[in-house]
């Protein structure tokens, strides 16, 4: 038998409430620290010049491949990346060489080159890590360096004179190479004359004083006594700066007028769609600085800042490795949440814990001191591979800066505008929503990059 109610229900009751509610909500929000954490500066008319000393070109590029299932082929022109051709530009002859590459097959742990032997080849990693080994302070075998994907060494086979491996060449990890005999480039050199004149110039130039860093140097003395005759010197730039122009992401929110004079209370619905459709270009943006291949930072980073982990996983020697490269005042490492976590299980499988850093209220983990920011737009690829970026940050520090325009016309916050574009016979009110941005690296050693980050757990019973 039903009992009989006895006051009212909740479900009438709330019939008479009024009912809190959240302004929207949307799921791709992130913190966008990059945003936050790079100095902004003004590029009035849109564009910023980045003046450098002049820096000679040293030719360590990354050379690209063509795979095709198994078999992979270096792209021709690509072979102007070793420094002996670059600037040869002779299609037929490039391509002759190409053709002459034998793809080959190397375990963990075989040597590829031994040191003291004569450079008898040619050497592209198409695939895998190579260290490069010579010897310690004590003798002993030191890794010097690591090589990854697209980098080459016995460049020196193209010449006449070969001369010695300076260093071992070992697989670190499972390596597909490409490899040209010395034997085959002398055939080459024979049939082609524009070869033999090229290499013998490349041989016989001599390169321009420089620093470590390759800009062109500046002559001076010091810890003289008398009066001798001081060195002349100047200070020479780079007569084509690069210029980074302002790029621009934007939108075109329509609100009906009914909505705009209706369905207000108690919640503006124009000021709710406009919060909405700014987060989401912020959201652009950080992902352009990051992404985009004309300015973004992974595609800006210089090929000798980029280096590969030596195992896999982001361990705390990859990260000393990282230091080492942006150690003129680092601002802050920017990784993605699973690089991050990646990095937090090989401390612990060390037994060693990173510190952390206040920021805002927010602990944020660090390492040597130098917080580490997530970043959702730093990309995973399908195989759980990443980037960890290291910068210093500032014009004054000749760092990394953004560069966005204020005072622009229908300004809603810096960079950002909002234009009334009218209300067509739809009665659809139309809004242009447009931010203006790009992000500059004013010297190659403000920015690093760790390549080839293992994101991923590894498999149950695998090797710790």
């Amino acid at each position: 038998m039903t009992e009989q109610q006895v006051s009212l229900a909740t479900t009438a009751a709330r019939n008479l409430a009024t009912t809190t509610k959240s302004v929207p909500q949307m799921q791709s929000i992130t913190s966008r620290w990059l945003l936050k954490l790079l100095p902004w500066v003004q590029a009035s008319g849109g564009m910023y010049r980045v003046n450098r000393r002049l820096t000679y070109t040293v030719g360590d590029g990354i050379v690209t491949f063509v795979v095709e299932g198994s078999d992979v082929r270096v792209v021709p022109q690509e072979l102007g990346e070793l420094p002996p051709l670059r600037g040869y530009d002779d299609e037929y002859t490039l391509r002759t060489l190409a053709d002459r590459f034998v793809q080959r097959e190397y375990a963990p742990g075989e040597t590829i080159a031994e040191a003291g032997h004569a450079v008898d080849r040619v050497v592209l990693i198409a695939h895998g890590k190579v260290n490069q080994i010579g010897a310690g302070e004590y003798g002993d075998e030191a890794v010097l360096g690591v090589r990854g994907d697209g980098r080459f060494f016995g460049h020196t086979a193209l010449l006449e004179e070969q001369g010695r491996w300076e260093h071992t060449y070992r697989a670190l990890t499972r390596c597909t190479v490409l490899e040209l005999s010395a034997e085959d480039v002398r055939r080459v050199r024979e049939n082609s004359e524009s070869l033999r004149r090229h290499l013998a110039q490349a041989r016989d130039v001599a390169e321009p004083p420089r620093n470590e860093h390759g800009e062109a140097a500046i002559e001076l003395a010091s810890g003289h006594q008398g009066e001798p005759v001081l060195p002349g010197t100047f200070v020479d730039y780079e007569l084509h700066p690069r210029e980074y122009e302002l790029s621009v992401a934007q939108t075109v929110l329509r609100v009906h007028t009914r909505v705009a004079d209706l369905y207000n209370k108690p919640m503006d619905q124009v000021e709710q769609q406009l919060r909405l459709t700014i987060e989401a270009l912020r959201e652009r943006q950080e992902h352009e600085l990051i992404n985009n291949p004309d300015f973004g930072l992974l595609h800006n980073a210089d090929l000798r800042q980029r280096i590969p982990t030596r195992s896999g996983p982001p361990t705390p020697d990859d990260m000393d490795e990282l230091l080492s490269l942006v150690w003129k005042e680092p601002a802050f490492f920017l990784a993605h949440p699973r690089a991050i976590a990646a990095f937090g299980r090989e401390c612990t499988k060390r037994g060693v814990y990173p510190d952390t850093v206040d920021t805002g209220g927010h602990r944020i983990p660090a390492w040597r001191g130098v917080p580490i920011y997530p970043c959702n737009k730093i990309p995973v690829s399908a195989a759980g591979a990443s980037s960890i970026l290291l910068m210093r940050t500032g014009e004054a520090a000749q760092g990394v800066i953004g560069l966005h325009q204020t005072g622009i016309p229908d300004e809603y916050q810096p960079g950002l505008s909002v234009r009334f574009m009218g209300i067509d016979e739809r009665a659809i009110i139309s809004y242009l929503v447009s931010v203006y941005y790009s992000v500059a690296v004013l010297v190659p050693d403000a920015l690093g990059v760790l390549d080839s980050v293992e994101v991923a757990h590894a498999a149950d019973g695998a090797a710790a």
